[in-house]
């Protein structure tokens, strides 16, 4: 294995969330009426596979393994998600009337997770053929190239976002499209013209679900105190939110972080996750570390997190393979964002948009997916220079 601290800090923060699994879970277990052990072994079982597959992928050949992973993954992922919607409901449930997760042998996959991998490969594979230096073409040729990834990632956002009705991965993997385009060689002013656009598109989305009007209504109830102190009072009372509308997820985030202090209230003593802050164990993990182990146990966590990063980032840096750098990278953002957005949510920045937090919250897929781009990661960074 050509990059052992980068699977040793991987391994680690899976260790972190099989704990967190079974002390954030108290309450979720009982309403449930399961044992007090189901989550922490079900993580545990996803979190030993994910290892697993970290190394065995990371054992294979780059030169002879790497393309066909990454597009079965991409065309396979694909394929399954637009057939969901036509599968039984015994295989495909539907859950707050969307179809996300295909049903095997008593657990849940999410075919999206595996999809944002393929997705990276795909861009990375494409943009190393097709892309270079903008080199002064002028920002219409440079539209003109980019034409065949929008029709591609539009496909995407809409069985995304309409199909399954997911517009957070939906935001992760458009973020993760623009930083991509840039490290392939795009111009800073295409970059912010095509920003322009997505922020248009992006609105329209919101605009369009009543469901994601409500969850902007609940995050600008919470924040619009303090944003409103700038504006004019005229203005600042057209902005100004009814008071009815209760954030109530984000409240007790916030409440539960600041409960756990610089020390936090000690494993298993956490309040909140008490049914105040339903399944923390999950989208809200980070709120969990934050009240049981404070600040320190937060920093601890993003250390581990910006040392990952940091030794993913360093085989793009190392290696002289354009798929490879391009592929690096795109993992390090698609983890990076994914990161960003949870933390931003659970602490009432932007609005909620129920993204896992990476190797942390619980879930198989997220966490067997994400180890699926890491093993691909360490199996390709067997052509980078990487000795310290």
């Amino acid at each position: 294995m050509a990059d052992r601290k980068l699977f040793a800090l991987v391994s680690t923060l899976i260790g972190i969330s099989i704990i967190m699994a079974y002390t954030l879970s108290t309450y979720t277990t009982l309403l449930f009426g399961v044992n007090e052990f189901h989550f922490a072994i079900r993580q545990a079982a996803f979190g030993v596979l994910s290892i697993t597959v970290i190394w065995l992928i990371a054992q294979l050949n780059p030169d002879k393994w790497l393309t066909p992973i990454g597009f079965i993954l991409f065309i396979g992922s694909a394929a399954l998600m637009i057939a969901m919607p036509f599968l039984p409901e015994t295989i495909v449930p539907t859950v707050g009337g969307a179809k996300r997760w295909v049903k095997l042998f008593g657990f849940s996959l999410a075919p999206v997770e595996f999809f944002k991998i393929g997705f990276v490969y795909f861009l990375a594979w494409s943009f190393s053929r097709r892309l270079g230096h903008h080199g002064g073409m002028g920002l219409f040729n440079e539209f003109k190239r980019f034409i065949p990834y929008a029709l591609v990632f539009v496909a995407s956002m809409f069985i995304i976002a309409f199909v399954q009705s997911d517009l957070g991965q939906v935001v992760v993997l458009g973020l993760t499209l623009l930083f991509m385009l840039v490290f392939a060689g795009s111009s800073f002013r295409f970059f912010f013209s095509i920003l322009s656009v997505v922020f248009v598109f992006f609105i329209f989305f919101i605009m369009t679900a009543e469901h994601r009007i409500i969850r902007i209504k609940s995050w600008w109830a919470l924040a619009q105190n303090s944003v409103l102190e700038l504006f004019p009072a005229s203005i600042a009372e057209q902005l100004r939110v009814p008071t009815e509308v209760e954030p109530y997820q984000i409240g007790h985030s916030l409440n539960a972080i600041h409960n756990g202090g610089f020390f936090g209230t000690g494993i298993a003593n956490g309040t909140f996750k008490l049914g105040f802050l339903s399944e923390v164990h999950t989208d809200f993990i980070l709120a969990g570390i934050a009240e049981e182990f404070g600040f320190f146990g937060v920093l601890f966590v993003v250390f581990i997190f910006m040392w990952m990063l940091q030794r993913i980032f360093k085989v793009a840096n190392r290696t002289k393979e354009q798929t490879i750098y391009l592929f690096s990278i795109g993992i390090g953002l698609i983890l990076s964002f994914a990161f960003l957005v949870n933390a931003y949510g659970i602490s009432g920045i932007t609005p909620i948009k129920g993204i896992s937090v990476p190797f942390l919250s619980y879930g198989g897929s997220a966490i067997l997916a994400a180890s699926i781009g890491i093993g691909m990661v360490l199996m390709a960074s067997k052509k980078a220079d990487m000795n310290d």
